[in-house]
C-alpha cells in the first residue's frame, strides 16, 4: 500500500485509525483520502485498508 506516495508495509486488518496512530496523528487534525476519495472521520475506525490502497494524509498545522 502507499501512504503519501511511499510504499509502506501492509498489515492485515489495519484500520485508518490504526494507521494514524502509527504516525502519531490526531484524527481530528487530518484529512484522509483513500483512492482519491476523502473519508469522513467517523469511518476511520471502520475502514480497513487494502493492499492496493493509495492513501494520502494531510495534516493541519497552525501558526501565525
Amino acid at each position: 500500500m502507499k501512504v503519501n506516495g511511499k510504499e509502506v508495509e501492509f498489515k492485515e486488518k489495519m484500520s485508518i485509525l490504526n494507521l494514524l496512530d502509527n504516525y502519531n496523528l490526531d484524527k481530528n487534525k487530518v484529512v484522509v483520502e483513500v483512492n482519491f476519495q476523502i473519508l469522513e472521520p467517523e469511518v476511520f475506525e471502520e475502514y480497513i485498508v487494502n493492499k492496493e490502497d493509495e492513501i494520502e494524509i494531510i495534516s493541519f498545522v497552525g501558526g501565525g
